[in-house]
């Protein structure tokens, strides 16, 4: 699965929990959002914040269009993150483990690193493309 394929994917599932995501969707969905925080950094820092009457880039201008993006990507984050867990056999309430502090979030990375079944298992068949 391709970067475009993997984020049309995520999107047109925005609020789906059930079925499967492959590495490849999850780990790109990732890293279409760190891409997405970048740019919108440095356009906060660089337009927003000196259109409000702050310094270009002071933390005190705050981060309005990152607030957005987090309200947008919230859901489907959480329904991708869901289905990587599934592609594993696990089960989408695997998700409150990084309630656990430290450890929690280590073991659920460990997951979303780890190759999912390739065959078909209880949460659906195998993602069509394996990641």
């Amino acid at each position: 699965m391709n970067f475009t394929t993997a984020v049309k994917t995520v999107v047109y599932k925005y609020a789906r929990f059930e079925g499967r995501a492959s590495r490849s969707e999850y780990w790109y969905w990732v890293l279409a959002l760190v891409i997405t925080s970048i740019v919108l950094s440095m356009i906060e820092g660089a337009i927003i914040a000196p259109s409000i009457g702050f310094e270009p880039f002071d933390p005190q201008a705050g981060q309005p269009l990152q607030l957005l993006m987090l309200l947008v990507v919230f859901l489907p984050s959480l329904a991708v993150s869901v289905r990587r867990l599934h592609d594993g056999g696990r089960s989408g309430w695997w998700i409150f483990i990084q309630l656990v502090p430290f450890i929690g979030s280590l073991i659920l990375l460990w997951w979303y690193i780890r190759p999912g079944d390739e065959s078909d298992n209880n949460f659906g068949p195998s993602p069509t493309f394996s990641g």
